[in-house]
C-alpha cells in the first residue's frame, strides 16, 4: 500500500497524539506481549547507547520528537540540557502537559519502570521522571526541510543529536532524506554523536483512522546518507516490526549510533 506524501499542513490538522501515542506506546497488561517488543527494543539500545556506551555531553538536541519522551529516558542523565523539537503545535503541547504533569498528560510510568530496571532498580522511576522532566529544558519547533531545522533560532552545535521515526515521515524521497541528515547533522559539533532509530522498508504507518506517508528505506540508504552528511557509523541493529499491519507495514526497525568527523 503506497500514499501519497503527507505534508505539513496535513499534519498540524489531522495528526491526533493521543491516538498515536495510544496505538504505539501503551504498555500492555502481559509482560513480553508482542506491543511492548519495539518498545522495549527502543528503550534498550537508547539504554545501551548512554547508560553503557556512555555517549554524553552539554546539550542534545531531539529533531521530530513527536508526542514522545521515552527517547530521553537514558540520555537524561548523560546531558546538561536536552532540547525537545516537533513541527506541529499539539505534539509539542503533549510534550508539555507531561512536563507539567497534567493529569490529562500520557502515562510513561511503565515505559520509566523499564528502563529503570535495565538500569538496577525499577523502583528509581518516579525519581527517573523528575530527572527528565528538570533536563528538558526547552520545546522548540523544527523543521527538517530547512537548512536550519530550528529557524530562525540558532543554537550552538551540540554534543548530541537523537532523532527517532521522523526523517522517513517528512521527507517526500530519497534527495530530500539525504538533505534532511545534511541539516540535522550541521547541528552535531565535530566529535559529537547521531543517533537515529528509523522505520525500514515502509510505506505508511496509521494514527487512529488516519494514514500518514512513509519513505520506503533500505538500510544501505540509510547508511550512506549519514556517511554523505559527514558521520562514521559506529554501530548498528535491526528488529523486527512486530505491530499489526494495519499499523504500519514498515518490515523493520534500524537503530544507529554515528560520531562526527572531525575535519583536520
Amino acid at each position: 500500500m503506497e500514499g501519497d506524501f503527507t505534508g505539513k499542513d496535513v499534519y498540524g490538522k489531522h495528526f491526533s497524539p493521543k491516538d498515536y501515542l495510544k496505538m504505539y506506546y501503551s504498555f500492555s497488561k502481559e509482560d513480553g506481549s508482542q506491543e511492548d517488543a519495539l518498545l522495549n527494543f527502543y528503550l534498550q539500545k537508547f539504554h545501551k547507547t548512554f547508560t553503557v556506551d556512555g555517549v554524553k555531553g552539554d546539550t542534545l538536541i531531539d529533531i521530530g520528537s513527536g508526542p514522545t519522551i521515552y527517547q530521553f529516558l537514558s540520555s537524561c542523565g548523560s546531558f546538561r540540557e536536552i532540547i525537545a523539537t516537533d513541527y506541529t503545535d499539539q505534539n509539542r503541547e503533549e510534550i508539555k502537559r507531561w512536563l507539567k504533569k497534567d493529569p490529562d498528560a500520557f502515562d510513561w510510568s511503565q515505559a520509566l519502570k523499564y528502563v529503570c530496571e535495565l538500569e538496577g532498580d525499577r523502583e528509581k522511576w518516579v525519581e527517573k521522571g523528575e530527572k527528565v522532566r528538570s533536563t528538558i529544558r526547552r520545546v522548540l519547533k523544527c523543521d527538517v526541510t530547512q537548512v536550519n531545522p530550528l529557524a530562525p533560532l540558532v543554537v550552538a552545535q551540540a554534543s548530541c543529536v537523537t532523532s527517532a521515526l521522523c526523517l522517513e515521515a517528512a521527507c517526500k524521497d530519497l534527495t530530500a532524506y539525504h538533505a534532511a541528515l545534511r541539516n540535522i547533522g550541521s547541528l552535531v559539533k565535530p566529535g559529537g554523536h547521531l543517533v537515529l532509530l528509523v522505520a525500514l522498508g515502509g510505506n505508511f504507518y496509521m494514527a487512529g483512522e488516519q494514514m500518514f506517508f512513509c519513505l520506503y528505506l533500505e538500510k544501505e540508504t540509510v547508511d550512506s546518507a549519514v556517511t554523505e552528511a559527514g558521520f562514521d557509523i559506529l554501530w548498528s541493529e535491526e528488529a523486527k516490526n512486530s505491530y499489526s499491519p494495519t499499523y504500519s507495514d514498515c518490515k523493520n526497525v534500524y537503530f544507529l549510533v554515528a560520531q562526527k568527523r572531525i575535519k583536520v
